[in-house]
């Protein structure tokens, strides 16, 4: 997945997104980045990666150059 950040209506139209379920829990995976996320619903699962995939990106394009 590549862009900006999408919410999770967008996500579920992804190619690179996968969805499974696991003991109750939808798992919602993005292939490109191997990011993973979980909730009670699809709908959860997919707003959860969305917020994970926006904070990965931010550190993407953080230049500082420290972790912190």
């Amino acid at each position: 997945m590549t862009g900006d950040p999408r919410d999770a209506s967008e996500l579920a139209d992804d190619e690179s997104i996968t969805v499974t379920v696991e003991n109750d829990l939808f798992i919602a995976e993005d292939e490109e980045t191997g990011i993973s996320s979980q909730g009670q619903t699809e709908e959860a699962a997919l707003e959860n990666l969305a917020a994970s995939l926006e904070t990965y990106r931010e550190g993407e394009t953080d230049d500082d150059g420290g972790w912190l």
